[in-house]
């Protein structure tokens, strides 16, 4: 399989699985899709070379490790030169309490996702950080009141 190629029934029934179970053992993986060891550790082996599958990760509950503050940040940049967007995607990509950072088009530039402890936290983390990123020029924030559904598993055709 090669990164154009297309996922067969099989692939995609793994990725339906592993994305939802990452800790199954290879054993039981290669029962579930009806296969035999050896090909089903090959085919993830080569999910895995070509892209498909970039990581393994534990979800961890943030209210048990107190970062259960969490809020949407809108950025607006003073100008969305090259230069301007690649020194604020450094800059984001290394604040550890931003989880995700996407550029948007519209009224406003980026939007952040952010975990911290408290409200005192965030507005110390907004002022101090968020505020100082290369190019902010204004940003709205938006608290969450309740998280109804987070996920990170993705539809996959034919699963």
């Amino acid at each position: 399989m090669s990164t154009s190629q297309s996922l067969d029934r099989i692939d995609k029934h793994i990725l339906h699985i592993l994305q939802r179970e990452g800790r199954i053992s290879v054993v039981d993986l290669a029962k579930r899709v009806n296969l035999s060891k050896t090909p089903c550790l090959t085919r993830v082996r080569r999910l895995e070379t070509n892209g498909y599958i970039i990581g393994y990760q534990a979800r961890i509950n943030p209210s048990k490790i107190k970062l259960d503050y969490l809020v949407y940040v809108q950025v607006k940049l003073e100008n969305t030169s090259s230069q301007t967007l690649k020194k604020f995607n450094i800059a984001a990509k290394a604040v550890p309490d931003i989880m995700s950072c996407h550029m948007l088009s519209g009224g406003y530039d980026y939007l952040l996702k952010i975990r911290t402890r408290n409200m005192a936290s965030y507005r110390t983390l907004l002022g101090d950080v968020i505020a100082e990123l290369p190019g902010v020029l204004q940003t709205a924030s938006f608290p969450v009141m309740e998280e109804i559904k987070d996920t990170a598993m993705l539809t996959i055709d034919g699963t």
